[in-house]
């Protein structure tokens, strides 16, 4: 069974949500402020979070931002009753995987509930080939999820780390900015360029020595980004569990 958390100060969503979630095989757990919510992310194995983004103690952004600080990966789907877009993009910014907004119909939010999961069990389902990228003093390592510069290890998000390695499986294709947040994001966010941008940036501040002169992560003037292609090498071993 999926353990779901709500952090939410409505109770009649928590309601509603439990009785359409244990259809889907969820236990819902709920947290009425932030500070607890919060905790309970913190300590609990947890298969989604469901944060509202207006809270007493600690507002959503905050705990999504710092959640991702602390290395938790657990998918977040972020709710609010507000609909302007920066809204949006600072919740996608700070790690949230999805976005909707209130009043919200109980189809759009199973199906968005169920594209989270499928999405995590793709990532979690082993593959017949481990990719190791190494490309001058960075190594990627695919099943670990983790990189590497110069022997040391690097922290990335769970969305730099998929932007990174779909970059890096790819090195010299360029990518636009849409077809990066259709990939990465799981669906088209038509207008929300900047929330790429804004991933890259940081990426780049982790991976790359010489941000004035990036080695990795290259721009395509007018398309978007590529990984550069000069001296990339991909390894592959055969998985044996």
């Amino acid at each position: 069974m999926k353990k779901v958390l709500l952090i939410e100060d409505d109770a009649h969503i928590k309601d509603l949500l439990e009785i359409h979630l244990s259809d889907l095989g969820c236990h819902l757990k709920m947290a009425q402020n932030g500070n607890t919510g919060y905790q309970m992310a913190l300590t609990e194995v947890l298969d989604l979070i469901i944060l509202d983004l207006m809270l007493p103690d600690k507002d959503g952004i905050e705990i999504c931002r710092d959640l991702r600080a602390n290395d938790i990966d657990t998918p977040i789907l972020m709710l609010t009753a507000r609909s302007e877009e920066i809204d949006k993009i600072l919740g996608l910014e700070t790690g949230a995987d999805d976005y909707l907004t209130k009043p919200f119909s109980v189809r759009e939010f199973i199906a968005r509930v169920k594209a989270i999961f499928r999405r995590v069990q793709m990532l979690n389902t082993p593959k017949e080939d481990t990719r190791i990228i190494k490309h001058g003093a960075l190594t990627i390592d695919q099943s670990k999820r983790k990189v590497l510069r110069d022997g040391e290890r690097i922290d990335l998000t769970p969305k730099e780390f998929d932007l990174l390695y779909l970059l890096a499986s790819n090195p010299g294709k360029s990518y636009s900015r849409d077809r990066l947040l259709s990939i990465i994001w799981g669906y088209e966010f038509e207008g929300y360029e900047h929330t790429v941008n804004s991933h890259i940036n940081r990426l780049r501040a982790k991976v790359e020595k010489n941000l004035n002169n990036p080695e990795y992560i290259l721009t395509t003037w007018g398309i978007g980004y590529r990984f550069n292609d000069e001296i990339s090498e991909i390894n592959q071993f055969k998985n044996e569990n």
